[in-house]
């Protein structure tokens, strides 16, 4: 079936939460069905996270037409005790370069971090 994500059982590294933010630093004016896509999720579960990071204050959006242009906050710090002072930027510079090495097929800059 087009369109539904594939299910997952198990434990992740990264949360959902993490994934659509990093949607959203790649392509700031990407639409919701474009966010649950990649990130296999519904696009329900795409919006209600949109929406927590929203009231969070990481995340804002304003309305161009019919499109939604989002803003993210890099200087939010990250909500978990232990990533006390770590920042957006900080979590998104690793996202967001490993997505770009994934559509690359570079697999060195993956193996240089794995034995940091």
């Amino acid at each position: 079936m087009d369109g539904v994500p594939e299910p997952h059982t198990g434990w992740t590294f990264i949360t959902n939460h993490a994934r659509v933010l990093a949607a959203i630093a790649d392509n700031h004016s990407a639409r919701i069905r474009d966010i649950a896509a990649r990130c296999r999720l519904t696009e329900r579960a795409v919006q209600k996270i949109i929406s927590d990071l929203e009231q969070a204050g990481y995340l804002s959006h304003t309305r161009e037409g019919r499109t939604n242009t989002y803003r993210i906050d890099p200087s939010k710090v990250l909500r978990h005790p232990a990533e006390a002072g770590l920042t957006v930027a900080a979590l998104l510079s690793l996202l967001v370069q490993d997505e770009a090495d994934r559509s690359t097929g570079s697999s060195s800059s993956r193996r240089s971090h794995a034995t940091a």
